[in-house]
């Protein structure tokens, strides 16, 4: 007689420890406390066998996927899924097709899940509209990318989005605990770890689930083992050949890169020069291109520090050639030099706030007409109009400034756009302001008297 069992655990053999681990039952599920701790809604919701469409987000390995299967398994419901880089149109009409079925003659709802929801395009996306609006369908999407960017309003306004968060260090530790004891893990050797090597891999795994299990199944195969006693060890030197290869969470186009983009300017505008190199190095670990940082300093040199300190933006210019002349070894190093200056550098958003305001005012106003003093008259027409009549020349003036004179349009003569801050450079750049501004009104009042 052919054993079923046998096979199937044949089967699982051949899997990788991170899918012969996935929990069958919620009571296994770890992490996301949150959302299925006791008392909350997702979990009272599940428990009275209620289900709703939702969309998951959240980095990976933290459990998306397992967790539409449980939620299916938890409510009796038939469970499809796609991956949105694998599947189309086409795809998504057999589902819906297969749903109706199980729907029309077991009476059975179907929970459809779509791993990596965010590839679909919108017509894609409103292919499911109708059938999640119908009850054909439970629609669970997974993703990785912040749903209101990604994902259509249509879609979104049907399902309820939760956050799922990257998994604790011990929730990581519970997890590898339960594959090294586990029948379906490692159970069957009694594992022996030195000290420190546990702690080494729960880093290493970054809040992943599947990282963890990954890592642990490389360093078993690694280990030492003793065939007749069935122990094995794991020591340092396995877990650094483990290791070698790095590799950090960092989605180079996704959530992650934009929130330690956001992270690292926010650090240099805060002068916190440890902030700046601390995400800096960990979008380098992650594979960012340097020049990317480099570029985005040139931003903040003038966004952030303006002429609080003009030096700014030379550093971080010549960071950027640097870099492009001696390649990343020396370059990188420079780009960091450029990223702690700016930190360090007093700060000034006098320049970012003026030009923002002059722009929205150009797009608002009436197109006020050049003053005439304020055009050129190459030809004996434009002088009969008037053209550059009166017009001071600066460099013959007292101090080369000519007390009095309007460069702005009549209407807007009194409007002012550029207010230095007293911090840096800037507060000697106010004063000399300032002092133009008292000859300014000297030679208005001279004028108004003598009028």
């Amino acid at each position: 007689m052919h054993d079923l069992f046998a096979d199937e655990m044949q089967e699982q053999a051949y899997q990788p420890l991170a899918a012969r681990m996935r929990p069958n039952q919620l009571s296994e599920y770890v992490g996301q406390g949150h959302l299925l701790g006791e008392g909350k809604p997702l979990r009272r919701a599940l428990e009275q066998g209620f289900v709703h469409s939702m969309i998951l987000w959240g980095p990976p390995g933290v459990g998306k996927t397992t967790l539409a299967r449980l939620v299916a398994t938890h409510v009796d419901a038939h469970f499809i899924t796609l991956s949105a880089v694998l599947s189309g149109v086409k795809d998504i009409r057999a589902a819906i097709e297969e749903a109706q079925q199980v729907r029309a003659h077991k009476g059975r709802k179907t929970l459809l899940f779509v791993d990596e929801v965010h590839r679909f395009n919108k017509s894609q996306q409103d292919a499911f509209l109708p059938y999640v609006e119908d009850g054909t369908v439970v629609f669970i999407g997974a993703t990785t990318e912040n749903p209101s960017f990604e994902l259509n309003n249509a879609l979104l306004s049907r399902a309820r989005v939760y956050l799922l968060r990257s998994l604790t260090a011990e929730d990581i530790g519970q997890l590898l605990e339960r594959a090294l004891t586990s029948a379906r893990g490692l159970g069957k050797t009694t594992w022996h770890f030195d000290e420190g090597v546990m702690e080494q891999l729960i880093q290493a795994a970054d809040g992943d689930a599947r990282r963890a299990l990954n890592l642990l199944e490389i360093a078993s195969d690694l280990a030492t083992q003793d065939p007749k006693t069935h122990e094995a060890r794991i020591g340092l030197d396995t877990m650094d050949e483990v290791l070698k290869a790095g590799g950090r969470r960092f989605d180079k186009g996704g959530d992650q890169f934009y929130d330690m983009i956001s992270a690292f300017h926010k650090s240099v505008r805060g002068s916190s020069a440890d902030g700046a190199l601390y995400w800096y190095c960990r979008m380098l670990d992650g594979g960012c291109d340097p020049l990317y940082i480099a570029r985005r300093l040139v931003a903040i040199a003038s966004e952030d520090i303006g002429n609080a300190d003009p030096r700014a933006m030379q550093v971080c210019i010549a960071a950027w050639d640097a870099f492009e002349r001696v390649g990343p070894a020396e370059g990188e190093r420079a780009i960091a030099q450029a990223a702690v200056y700016c930190a360090c550098a007093p700060k000034s958003n006098a320049l970012y706030r003026a030009f923002n305001q002059c722009l929205a005012d150009v797009k608002t106003d009436p197109s006020y007409e050049v003053p005439n003093h304020l055009r050129n008259a190459p030809t004996k027409l434009m002088k009969e109009q008037g053209y550059g009549a009166e017009y001071r020349y600066a460099h013959d003036e007292p101090d080369a400034f000519a007390a009095g004179e309007e460069y702005l349009p009549e209407a807007i003569y009194q409007r002012r756009y550029y207010e230095p801050v007293s911090r840096g450079l800037e507060i000697r750049i106010g004063e000399k302001l300032e002092h133009l501004q008292r000859l300014n009104a000297q030679s208005a009042k001279k004028r108004y008297s003598t009028s």
